[in-house]
């Protein structure tokens, strides 16, 4: 009779869930890991392209401060608010720039908010990741939302 395999300890980690839209759901939480988290479990190409923006964010804004809340992946400074927000959608991946009107060139998606702007990121399109980390710069600099 062989033996059989003895049975883990150890709970199975459960793949994140997919919301509508493809937007990864990932526990509220602070810091690098839940970001990293939700980029881990970004479907497909954007998995690459949140690798990047994240890694974009950091060189520009060294200490950046994380978080994510509302399923989207946050970026801001301590004691200043939020200046940034990542969120992916079925064919692309927006983000929001909260103070985007104060940003030199202004990014090109429009908000029903009089501050936001967003970038959207689609699989066939370019990201100029110069005028990314400019804008991520400038963004640092002005007030941060409170969220």
């Amino acid at each position: 009779m062989a033996k059989s395999e003895p049975k883990s300890s150890k709970p199975t980690k459960a793949e994140p869930k997919l919301l509508s839209g493809g937007n990864p759901r990932i526990a509220k939480g602070y810091g690098d890991a839940p970001v990293q988290a939700y980029i881990a479990a970004m479907p497909g190409w954007k998995r690459e392209v949140g690798q990047r923006l994240d890694a974009l964010i950091e060189r520009a804004v060294p200490g950046v401060r994380k978080a994510v809340k509302w399923n989207s992946p946050l970026y801001g400074l301590e004691g200043e608010g939020w200046f940034l927000g990542i969120h992916c959608f079925t064919k692309y991946i927006k983000v929001a720039f909260f103070r985007g009107q104060s940003l030199d060139p202004v990014p090109p998606g429009e908000s029903k908010s009089a501050y936001t702007r967003y970038l959207d990121i689609r699989e066939d399109g370019q990201l100029d990741e110069a005028q990314f980390s400019a804008w991520v710069k400038q963004a640092s600099h002005l007030p941060g939302e409170r969220m």
